[in-house]
């Protein structure tokens, strides 16, 4: 078994990415990994996914909002000059928290700046910290991206074991897809895979198939609609309370075998 596995799950928004990377988290705690899921979408949802209740996750600070930490790692004391030699090491024994299927989930934020480069402090510190969590982690990293990959420079990058871009059959889902599996590639993400989510037919599995190969990437699988996990999230359950009678649950954990 390996003792690494870094995997960033990315996609337009609504397309069930953060319940594939859920349930690729889960999946892997229970074959022995030591898990730790990364929440780095604008809209955090992880926790509820990973069996949180609406009031716990509630009360989980994003780092990029946790002032006292941000200013801890780079204040210098001189007014508009900031520490950029820090360590991040502590920060996931400190303010992750361990969910009811033995995945560590970490909260990371976004930052809201006027441009992808800024170097604000909360930025520096969220960039730091990917980079440490991916480069130089020794367990499994399942992220939940935001779809721009703003954080993810080359450095980092090239160490993701592999990039799964969610989409939906929808040609708005499409075109975002391959965007990102174009921007993924060009800062050094080796290996970049389709996922297909909330097929309802076999033609519209057949029109995820067709774009993915007249544009030359490579589907690792598609997960059919599914009410089960509908109707959970209608009463803020996690879908992995009936994973035994999810078609999507079982589908995404047999992309997760596929993987490994």
């Amino acid at each position: 078994m390996k003792e690494q596995l870094k995997i960033a799950v990315a996609g337009k928004g609504g397309v069930g990415k953060t319940l594939i990377a859920g349930v690729l988290a889960t999946s892997y705690a229970r074959k022995g990994f030591t898990v730790l899921a990364i929440d780095a979408d604008p809209t955090p949802n992880l926790a509820l996914t990973l069996g949180l209740s609406a009031e716990e996750a509630g009360r989980i600070v994003p780092v990029s909002e946790n002032t006292s930490l941000i200013e801890s790692k780079t204040q210098t004391g001189i007014s508009g000059v900031y520490n950029l030699a820090f360590s991040v090491e502590d920060i996931v024994e400190r303010f992750s928290v361990k969910t009811p299927y033995n995945v560590n989930l970490l909260v990371m934020g976004t930052v809201k700046s006027a441009g992808a480069g800024c170097m604000c402090p909360a930025n520096t510190v969220i960039r730091a910290l990917l980079h440490h969590l991916i480069v130089k982690r020794r367990e499994a990293v399942v992220t939940d991206m935001e779809a721009g990959l703003e954080h993810m420079g080359r450095g980092t990058a090239e160490h993701v074991e592999t990039m799964l871009v969610v989409v939906d059959s929808s040609r708005k889902s499409l075109e975002a897809g391959k965007k990102l599996h174009d921007l993924a590639t060009q800062i050094g993400i080796k290996k970049c895979l389709i996922v297909g989510n909330k097929v309802t037919s076999r033609q519209e599995g057949e029109h995820i198939e067709n774009f993915a190969k007249a544009n030359g990437l490579e589907l690792l699988g598609l997960v059919p609609f599914d009410q089960v996990v509908l109707e959970a999230d209608m009463r803020g359950e996690t879908p992995l309370k009936y994973a035994d009678r999810s078609k999507a649950v079982v589908a995404i954990q047999d992309l997760g075998e596929k993987l490994v």
